[in-house]
């Protein structure tokens, strides 16, 4: 048979269990699909270092297919319009690609069926479980993420499976078109894309005795290599899998012993399962401005200009600009920065969180549908937290993440003080005149 594999969130050849189910085809077409997403909040695409990073792991995947006597098919477009046309155009039998959570994801796999003239089948994703792993159905997915930690932490974590020595060659005459040419890392986050970059920082950090040791003490620290693993980028783009992480970790535990930053980070993997199945069970709702809950008032607006001053790091708040400015910089901000970040906008300048959640879309190197959208609405209040949001002290934040001020300086984070509102002749007056 001649067979279509679709990576997506799977940029990978170790652990894909999608891939692997193809491996026994006669001649396979292996594409990706740079799919261009509506404009949403104010932003459309990517920034230009998610953008290079995106391009990294595409230029790692085909030289690792290219070892095995295969390559990448890159093409632009919507997967509903690029997939019919080749199936059609290589007579291709059957048509292949991992499970994400999304409602548009869900749409498209709609369409993509009702149009493809041979079968698609959704092999599981980039998560510890497949969904029939659950010990709950997800229309009775918990509300809250420690209910779900307790359900499923002693569940036990499928093996990691080897990436394949051979794969079926190529139709003859499929022409590949070069990949872009990678741009140089910023040096304050030199980290590069691709499976092979990814496989070597897990082991790095793994090993080193400042890295993982420390890792329930440093891990809110604003500076990446500081206390961060930094293995989100390629867990993202699905460079490196998700068991493949947990199992190095639960070998790095049987040599060393379990200990409280081992533990925080197997932690941090529940939560990023948590945010997945919950995607996968809310699908419009994550995006909605009071999430699943009771419609309830919320005061927020969408002010151009204070948007603007919290996206270019000018606000009032010098550690929010330091944290804006290495955003935009690097596309990385340490989840405690995201944390603040995101208080600041919601809380302090009363912006629809989703505007937010679509600016660090656009910007972050490891970009998680599920993740972002699933921790923006926790801070807003409109999803997963019990206490119904998180409102941070941002003087108490800079005292104890910042207190000599190195990380606001290095960044640039003291800013003119400016007015809290502009006003011109278009406006409404601001006091009403005075009776004689």
């Amino acid at each position: 048979m001649r067979e279509l594999y679709w990576f997506q969130g799977d940029l990978r050849l170790q652990d894909n269990p999608g891939l692997l189910e193809h491996i026994a085809a006669r001649e396979l077409v292996l594409v990706y699909i740079w799919q261009e997403w509506p404009a949403w909040c104010n932003q459309h695409g990517m920034g230009p270092q998610r953008e290079r990073v995106q391009w990294e792991h595409l230029q790692a995947l085909q030289t690792a297919l290219r070892a095995r006597d295969q390559d990448l098919l890159v093409v632009r477009g919507q997967a509903e319009q690029v997939l019919p046309r080749l199936v059609r155009q290589w007579q291709i039998e059957r048509v292949g690609t991992s499970f994400h959570p999304g409602v548009y994801e869900a749409r498209q796999r709609r369409m993509l069926q009702e149009r493809l003239a041979v079968p698609l089948q959704i092999h599981p994703g980039n998560s510890l479980w497949e969904r029939r792993h659950l010990p709950f159905a997800l229309d009775d997915f918990p509300p809250h993420y420690t209910p779900f930690r307790k359900a499923v932490e002693t569940l036990p974590i499928p093996s990691p499976l080897q990436a394949p020595d051979r794969l079926p060659p190529p139709p003859r005459g499929l022409a590949f078109p070069p990949l872009a040419e990678p741009s140089r890392p910023p040096t304050a986050l030199p980290l590069r894309g691709g499976s092979l970059a990814g496989r070597r920082r897990l082991q790095q950090y793994l090993d080193a005795t400042d890295g993982l040791a420390d890792y329930a003490q440093t891990r809110n620290t604003l500076n990446p290599f500081d206390g961060s693993s930094t293995l989100s980028p390629w867990l993202a783009a699905g460079a490196l899998s998700a068991r493949e992480v947990a199992h190095a970790l639960g070998a790095a535990e049987e040599a060393s012993g379990s200990t409280t930053s081992t533990e925080a980070l197997f932690r941090e993997l529940l939560w990023r399962e948590f945010f997945h199945w919950r995607a996968a069970r809310d699908g419009h709702f994550l995006f909605r401005p009071h999430g699943r809950g009771v419609r309830r008032q919320r005061l927020c607006t969408f002010d151009p200009r204070a948007f603007a001053r919290w996206c270019q790091g000018d606000t009032d708040y010098p550690l929010v600009n330091a944290l804006q400015r290495q955003l935009v910089a690097t596309g990385w901000m340490s989840n405690r920065g995201r944390q603040i970040s995101a208080s600041c906008l919601i809380h302090e300048m009363g912006v629809d969180w989703r505007f937010g959640a679509a600016f660090f879309e656009h910007h972050l190197i490891d970009f998680d549908m599920a993740s972002n959208y699933g921790n923006w609405q926790y801070i807003a209040g409109a999803g997963a937290d019990p206490r119904g949001g998180r409102h941070f002290n941002l003087d108490k934040q800079t005292r104890e993440h910042d207190p000599e001020g190195v990380f606001i300086a290095k960044w640039g984070g003291h800013r003119p003080q400016q007015p809290r509102y502009v006003t011109d002749a278009a406006d409404w007056p601001i006091t009403l005149p005075q009776d004689d």
